[in-house]
C-alpha cells in the first residue's frame, strides 16, 4: 500500500478566502521586521469586511497577500478552496486579472483613454475579443451609474466618478472578490459617501468585498470590521452587522 502525501485542507471548506497563521517578515541586512504576525481570517462568499488600522499596522502587507501580490513567510492562504502556495506564476497572474478585482486609493486610470477603454483593460489581458470588451465595459460602467460617461476621459470626471470607473474596471471580469485599498483616501466627504453607497449596493447584489482603510467611519460602512494592530488582527465585539 502506497501512502499518499498529506495535503492540508482549509479549516472552513465553504470560505471564499482563508488565512491560517499567516506571517510576513521582511529582512534588511541583519534587521528583521515582522509586518504581519500569525493572522487568521475567514471571509465567506457575500461578506463585506473592513480591515482597519493605522499606518504601519501591517494592513497593506496583508492586502498584498490577499491580492496574491506577495506571499507569506509562513502560514497558508486558501482562495476558493485552493492553496495559493501551490500556484505557479501563470496561475497567479490569472487570479490577479480575473478572480480579484482591485480598487486603489490612486485611481490608476490612463488619462488619454475614455472611461470604457480604461475599464476594458483587464479584458484585453484576458484575450477577450474587442466587441465583447466594449459591451462588457459599458455594462460595468452602467452598473456603477456612469452610463452617460462611457466616452469621457478621466480629466472630464470628478474624483468620485473616477473611482467609480475604477470600481467598474474591478467588476468587468466578474471576479470572486473585490479588494479595495483605501478607496476613499483621495475623495471628499460627498464622493466618499457615494463610493461607500456603491460598495453597499454591490454587496447587496452578492459581491464579496474586502476593504482596507485607516478611517473608522469608512470601516463602519462594512458589515463586518476587524482591526489590525502591530501586525495582528482583532475582531471587536459588535463588529459584525
Amino acid at each position: 500500500m502506497t501512502l499518499q502525501p498529506f495535503v492540508p485542507q482549509p479549516l472552513t471548506p465553504d470560505a471564499l478566502l482563508e488565512l491560517r497563521s499567516v506571517s510576513k517578515t521582511y529582512a534588511s541586512g541583519s534587521l528583521e521586521v515582522a509586518a504581519v504576525r500569525g493572522v487568521d481570517l475567514v471571509v465567506h462568499q457575500g461578506d463585506y469586511v473592513a480591515i482597519m488600522g493605522p499606518s504601519g499596522s501591517g494592513k497593506s502587507t496583508l492586502m498584498h497577500i490577499i491580492g496574491c501580490l506577495d506571499v507569506p513567510t509562513s502560514g497558508s492562504y486558501w482562495l476558493a478552496g485552493v492553496d495559493v502556495a501551490g500556484m505557479g506564476e501563470s496561475d497567479l497572474a490569472v487570479v490577479r486579472n480575473q478572480r480579484i478585482g482591485f480598487v486603489f486609493q490612486q485611481f490608476n486610470l490612463l488619462a488619454t483613454m475614455s472611461a470604457w477603454r480604461n475599464v476594458e483593460l483587464p479584458l484585453i489581458y484576458a484575450g477577450v475579443p474587442r466587441a465583447e470588451r466594449r459591451r462588457r465595459a459599458v455594462e460595468a460602467l452602467t452598473r456603477v451609474g456612469l452610463a452617460d460617461r462611457v466616452d469621457h476621459r478621466p480629466g472630464e470626471l470628478s474624483g468620485g466618478q473616477q473611482q467609480r470607473v475604477s470600481v467598474a474596471r474591478a467588476l468587468v471580469t466578474e471576479p470572486d472578490l473585490i479588494l479595495a485599498d483605501e478607496p476613499t483616501g483621495n475623495l471628499d466627504s460627498t464622493s466618499t459617501a457615494d463610493v461607500l453607497e456603491l460598495f453597499a449596493e454591490l454587496n447587496a447584489q452578492g459581491r464579496t468585498i474586502v476593504l482596507i482603510t485607516h478611517e473608522h467611519d469608512v470601516a463602519e460602512a462594512a458589515r463586518r470590521m476587524v482591526v489590525m494592530r502591530d501586525g495582528r488582527l482583532d475582531e471587536p465585539m459588535g463588529a459584525r452587522r
